[in-house]
């Protein structure tokens, strides 16, 4: 059973009638349809038939067209309905995608291998490895040029053997239907598009991610593109307002102030470097020498281990033969350090008595750290390094 495409002929539909030839499970199959099926990288429409939600069209094996309902439908008459929001903004993004597409090939050489519609934005991978900025821009304004001169968009149905100026050769037998942006693009494409340019609206390319080897562009068309500027003009203005600055000096001062913390942040890593050693030093002072004359201290610390901790380690370990053992609840772990004049392996030492206790780690002779499953194993290995360095 062939479902006949209504949307081929007439993207503007917005309403028919059909006839439900067949429910399956909430899948119902229409004589023809005017839902667009995912395809393409284009999403699928959504609207009711016979006032019954629909949630999903897909294309089947042999041609078939399966609405999937929110409840069943009788076989007989249908009125359908299509979202024309939804399916006019896929309008608009599916034919910037071809302008987009266009220019990047024509003008820079640079083939797409891919487009994906989603619900916020849409994506095309492109044949290239990097996407200088500058060519970005270039890319962007072409595109937009197209789009205030209004050209024409066009459908036609070849036969194949036709010489037709594709964009990128269709690997499709039988019937083609070509897709054509007057003076700028042909493309074999069975999606839904709008009549001229001018409906496309602003089209605003956004990041670049790499991918697989391409390049990942992200763009916006029409109303997108109109709500993204808003957000983004938001987003600038608070920040404008939150440093009490001018819109157009923003930049600037976001730049001068992530130095200033950048500035800060290094300070405070020194001084928070020279506190810990300082740490170290004194409680290497007030360390109880053990029975073999070394100065061995075990420290609680309700935190997280962090570059403080080992700055202390080391420091303690550095003021003559001593064994630094501290313990962290939030989470369990271990971090060891000894002197080299107390024949002390930290890492030899350490590494066993974590995997008795079920935790992991390791280090060398200096230094050794470990995670544990809970508060219960770090008493357990903490009992036994008492009895170890008494």
């Amino acid at each position: 059973m062939h479902t006949r495409r209504l949307y081929y002929g007439d993207s503007y539909l917005r309403e028919f009638h059909a006839r439900v030839l067949a429910e399956e499970g909430r899948r119902v199959y229409l004589d023809e349809t005017a839902f667009y099926p995912a395809s393409g990288g284009q999403p699928f429409d959504l609207g009711t038939i016979n006032g019954v939600a629909v949630l999903a069209v897909e294309e089947e094996d042999g041609g078939r067209i399966a609405h999937h309902m929110e409840a069943g439908s009788a076989v007989g008459p249908a009125a359908c309905v299509i979202n024309w929001q939804r399916r006019f903004d896929h309008m608009q993004q599916h034919t910037g995608q071809h302008i987009l597409s266009a220019v990047l090939s024509e003008r820079f050489g640079v083939a797409t291998v891919s487009f994906h519609m989603g619900r916020e934005v849409s994506t095309i991978d492109l044949a290239t490895g990097a996407l200088d900025a500058s060519l970005l821009l270039e890319a962007e304004r072409f595109a937009n040029d197209a789009v205030f001169e209004a050209r024409a968009v066009t459908v036609s149905y070849h036969e194949p053997g036709e010489e037709l100026g594709l964009r990128k050769a269709s690997e499709r037998s039988g019937t083609l239907r070509v897709v054509a942006i007057d003076g700028l693009d042909r493309s074999a494409c069975g999606g839904t598009h709008v009549r001229s340019t001018a409906e496309v609206g602003a089209i605003l390319l956004r990041k670049l991610d790499k991918v697989r080897g391409n390049v990942r562009l992200e763009f916006v068309c029409g109303m997108r593109a109109v709500r993204q500027a808003r957000a983004d003009y938001g987003a600038l203005s608070r920040t404008a307002r939150l440093f009490s600055a001018p819109l157009e000096g923003v930049d600037e001062l976001v730049a001068a102030q992530g130095r200033r913390l950048a500035a800060a942040e290094k300070e405070l890593r020194r001084l928070s470097g020279e506190n810990a050693r300082r740490q170290g030093r004194d409680r290497f002072g007030q360390a109880v020498k053990n029975g073999r004359g070394w100065c061995v201290e075990f420290v609680r610390t309700a935190g997280p281990m962090d570059d403080a901790s080992r700055e202390r380690a080391t420091e303690f370990a550095a003021c003559g033969p001593g064994v630094w053992v501290e313990l962290f609840t939030q989470p369990p772990a271990v971090l060891m350090a000894a002197s080299p004049g107390t024949g002390v392996n930290a890492g030899s030492v350490l590494k066993p008595l974590l995997t008795a206790a079920g935790g992991r780690g390791g280090g060398s002779a200096a230094m050794a750290q470990g995670s544990l499953p809970g508060e219960t194993a770090l008493n357990t290995l903490e009992a036994e390094l008492r009895k170890l360095l008494a």
